[in-house]
């Protein structure tokens, strides 16, 4: 209680309180200066003391007294029962009208004499009387509690503690090994300690003791379990998670590549795993694309899903009509006025990045994507390396397509091998062309209308948002700027090499490039000092065919001098692996031609023999030309830079010719 006349301890020093008016109090110091402070700021100074008055008591701790076994709790709740009696005359919990026993009444009984009846009753002495009363006034109950159950206890017993820090490294080497048994921890940590400080030196507990004091020290590594969880819970950053926010779409797009857990069909019959690269946007958990290869992303696929981001996504037949982006909550109409493209789009954002959050992987530090994001104006940012909390919204993301779509496909493998099938390569159905319609598809009816936990409307806390709707609040607030691609920008996202035109024309990889518009270009210099006068060459890797220059006077589209002798698309992979067959059978790899006619027996054998290396490469590179580049890929030649996009013509229809029946043909003829 706080009284005109006491003397405080605040902020530093003492005062002397010299008046009260409601919350404020009048204090003057011991050199005479007076000052006013509010009475709840003054007691909650750190430093706040009445001199010479008992310390405030302490709250009780309530959830340490929960975790008390029964009887403890009990006993302090009895002797809190007693304390109370002896303070105030009447026991804790009395019913109203009770008058207080004689030797307790405050009105007849000094406090001391209270207490001495108190600790006659309970057959207790004075002193124990007195120092339980003193414990219950700083703590409440929880003075009353017998402290011997309140105890705690090291985990590691009297173990010696040369044997716990020798069990502790021990249990850290675990990490990345191949998970072993307890018994083969024990060994060693024994050699260890006998290697460091002599045999018979450091004491050893028994047999049953030591598997007990390794099973607490291990607590929470998975050192026996699960090596991959092993590997995951040693990488957990020390530090508290922190979450990810943006308040626009795009304002951070976060960017992954990792294996699909499904079988699908190459062109060769035969099965392989594909890569799933996704781009998922922070603000809105929008999958803004996602692009599916055969195992072995490259670069080039990293740079093309940037610019699928910024199209809409097209319906296609087959789609329903509530897959429209018209017919869903998104605000169609004024989107339509800043981007005809709207028209016919699926009920998708295009959301174009501000930030793009890769990891270490070499597709995305890649000349290639770094110079895509500079070209669209998209900054880039690194995670730490081996730290995927860095960008854990799209590491969640893979988890979450792997249970809401990859499960429910036919040819699906497990997260691993010991949730696999029986015989998964023989369930496989679907090519990867088709596994991409499907995605696409599911991506607008299964994820940007499903309600995510994470998306929640300020003002409806308690009711999650989908992907879209969140988008269509944002995009209200924060507007809609549309970024279109023109078909050179595709060329702009392909790799580079720096060659020389010569007479001969442009070699790379062993492979030669000719056409008639690089004369006026030949053993000339570039105007590049920086690259000794080198040309700007661009090549897809999924189409060896041709090359791409580019020329003061726009880009020169130039073919493979040997591309007549090949009668199928090919790849880099495709190229190296004739090269591999060519060097094998004693022939010169470095020789084009020969790898040429190499490349082609390759491609014709691929479609018959047994060969299931080749005809596995043969089957990647069918399905890459196949769902690789988008329409905006046409043959350039010089004048291409001044003259309109030719539109691209449909490829004509294929009759396939029958198996000749010389029984019908008869019959036909009669």
């Amino acid at each position: 209680m706080l009284r005109p006349g006491d003397w405080i301890t605040y902020d530093g020093g003492n005062h002397q309180v010299v008046g009260l008016a409601g919350a404020s109090v009048r204090l003057r110091s011991q050199g005479g200066v007076e000052s006013v402070v509010l009475a709840s700021y003054l007691m909650a100074s750190p430093d706040f003391a009445v001199t010479g008055s008992d310390p405030l008591p302490a709250l009780e701790p309530s959830g340490l007294l929960a975790a008390l076994p029964e009887a403890v709790r009990s006993a302090a709740h009895e002797w809190e029962r007693h304390m109370v009696e002896v303070e105030t005359g009447l026991p804790l919990g009395a019913s109203p009208g009770i008058r207080p026993r004689p030797e307790y009444d405050p009105a007849l009984r000094s406090l001391m004499e209270r207490i001495a009846a108190k600790a006659d009753e309970l057959g207790v002495s004075l002193r124990t009387m007195q120092a339980r009363r003193s414990r219950y006034v700083q703590q409440g109950v929880w003075g009353l509690v017998d402290q011997r159950a309140t105890r705690t206890w090291e985990t590691t017993g009297r173990a010696d503690a040369r044997l716990v820090t020798a069990i502790c490294e021990a249990l850290d080497a675990e990490t990345n090994t191949s998970t072993g048994t307890r018994s083969r921890l024990i060994r060693r940590v024994v050699k260890m300690v006998e290697a460091a400080h002599g045999e018979g030196v450091v004491p050893l507990p028994s047999k049953s003791t030591f598997y007990k004091l390794v099973d607490v020290l291990s607590t929470g590594k998975h050192t026996f379990g699960s090596a991959v969880t092993r590997r995951q819970a040693g990488n957990r950053p020390e530090g508290p998670f922190t979450p990810t926010f943006a308040d626009r779409p795009g304002e951070q797009v976060q960017i992954d590549s990792t294996p699909l857990d499904v079988m699908v069909v190459l062109d060769s019959g035969l099965t392989a795993r594909a890569d799933l690269t996704i781009a998922v946007d922070v603000a809105t958990r929008t999958i803004c694309a996602a692009v599916l290869r055969p195992v072995g992303t490259k670069a080039v696929d990293a740079s093309l899903l940037l610019a699928r981001m910024l199209v809409p996504e097209p319906m296609r037949p087959g789609w329903s009509a509530s897959l429209r982006m018209a017919a869903s909550r998104m605000p169609h109409l004024r989107l339509l006025d800043v981007d005809a493209r709207m028209e016919q789009a699926a009920a998708k954002p295009v959301i174009v990045p501000d930030t793009v959050v890769i990891d270490g992987g070499k597709v995305f530090i890649s000349d290639t994507f770094i110079r895509a994001c500079n070209r669209l104006g998209v900054s880039v940012q690194r995670s730490r390396p081996r730290t995927p909390t860095d960008k854990a919204i799209v590491e969640a993301t893979f988890s979450a397509i792997n249970s809401l779509f990859t499960q429910h496909l036919a040819g699906y493998t497990g997260a691993n091998v010991s949730r696999r099938g029986e015989k998964v390569e023989d369930q496989a159905v679907w090519t990867l062309p088709e596994l991409q319609d499907l995605l696409d598809e599911w991506l607008l009816a299964g994820w940007q209308a499903r309600r995510h936990d994470s998306l929640r409307d300020p003002y409806r806390p308690k009711q999650a948002m989908s992907p879209n709707d969140k988008y269509a609040s944002l995009v209200a607030a924060c507007g809609y700027l549309p970024l279109v691609l023109r078909g050179e920008d595709y060329l702009e996202l392909l790799p580079v090499a720096w060659r020389a035109v010569n007479d001969y024309g442009i070699k790379i990889s062993y492979r030669t490039y000719d056409s008639a518009d690089l004369g006026p270009h030949r053993r000339q210099h570039s105007g590049h000092s920086a690259k000794r006068g080198l040309w700007e060459v661009h090549y897809d890797p999924y189409d060896l065919s041709r090359v791409f220059v580019r020329t003061q006077q726009g880009w020169i589209a130039v073919p493979w001098v040997h591309l007549p002798l090949v009668n199928a698309p090919f790849a880099d992979f495709t190229w190296s692996h004739a090269r591999r067959l060519a060097a094998e059978a004693g022939l010169d790899d470095t020789s084009e031609a020969v790898v040429a006619r190499v490349l082609d027996e390759l491609l014709t054998r691929a479609e018959h023999g047994p060969d299931k290396r080749t005809a596995k490469v043969v089957g990647r590179t069918r399905v890459a030309a196949a769902v690789h580049a988008p329409a905006a890929a046409p043959a350039i030649d010089s004048d291409a830079a001044s003259e309109p996009e030719p539109e691209v013509q449909p490829s004509a229809t294929v009759v396939p010719f029958g198996v000749f029946d010389a029984h019908a043909e008869a019959e036909r003829w009669l």
